[in-house]
């Protein structure tokens, strides 16, 4: 059955949508309503939520057939670029904003069975990804700052077609970065450390390299605490940048300081 738009400003979209649990005949038709949505409007693509289902489900048209994406996950995704995109939600908006290339897609079909794709179509990850930003209660708006955002719903307010560039939009390489570089140096010097008995060094140069190992340690923890703090500030000003997200960042921290753990006390051992 074919089931109403949620447009601008209803605020149903603004909800995170829930896994599916139950593969049984109400799936069944929510998915079937999707899709006679989709060719009732001529659709390419939909989030369940665009039609008020707070499913984590998206549908994307595949030539005469529709493929469906139950609870997906992006897994890994690498080649970042610009994707210039609109959206039913809101009309005669046009923004541009940072997507990955290539993206690995876990997922489940109707039947509940886990499913992978690896997508390196920048037209179809695009459009995955901007879906899937509906699931988790957000939209292309959110990857641009505070004042576009406010300008582009002032200008639908007048019923204005409006465009955003990436000037104010979620960036494509952030600052932050640059303290996951750094640490990462360090981090290797710290492994090349574990190496050097290998090698016909000297007492004094282990104990040198020892040195190292015992103030690598806690510039990495200041780092880490560092990139905290600015990937925060990041997230309150592009609120869906999906490299600001804070599972992300927590991941970063923790797989660093634990690789950093594990070399200290190795080279308590190898060099102390």
């Amino acid at each position: 059955m074919v089931q109403p738009l949620v447009i601008y400003p209803d605020e149903r979209v603004n909800i995170a949508c829930t896994d599916v649990r139950a593969f049984n005949e109400t799936l069944e038709n929510v998915l079937e309503d999707m899709i006679d949505t989709m060719k009732e409007h001529n659709l390419e693509a939909l989030s369940a939520i665009q039609i008020a289902y707070p499913y984590n489900i998206i549908v994307i048209k595949n030539g005469d057939s529709y493929n469906e994406y139950i609870n997906p996950r992006i897994l890994t995704s690498s080649g970042k670029f610009n994707s210039t995109e609109k959206t039913l939600y809101y009309p005669n908006v046009e923004v541009t904003v940072p997507r990955y290339e290539n993206i690995k897609l876990i997922y489940e079909n109707r039947k509940g069975e886990a499913q992978h794709e690896d997508i390196k179509d920048r037209k179809l990850s695009a459009t995955i990804q901007r879906k899937i930003d509906y699931l988790f209660g957000g939209n292309f708006l959110d990857k641009v700052d505070k004042k576009t955002r406010e300008n582009i719903l002032e200008n639908l307010a007048k019923d204005n077609p409006i465009s955003a560039t990436m000037d104010s939009v979620c960036p494509t390489f952030s600052k932050k970065d640059y303290f996951v570089s750094f640490t990462d140096k360090l981090l290797f010097f710290m492994g090349i450390s574990l190496l050097m008995p290998l090698f016909n060094i000297s007492k004094e140069g282990l104990a040198n390299w020892f040195t190292y190992d015992k103030f690598a340690f806690p510039a990495i923890i200041f780092l880490m605490i560092g990139f905290f703090f600015y990937a925060q500030y990041e997230a309150k000003k592009y609120r869906q940048c999906s490299s600001c997200q804070i599972g992300n960042n927590i991941g970063v921290i923790v797989k660093r300081i634990t690789v950093a753990i594990l070399f200290t006390v190795a080279s308590y051992f190898i060099l102390g």
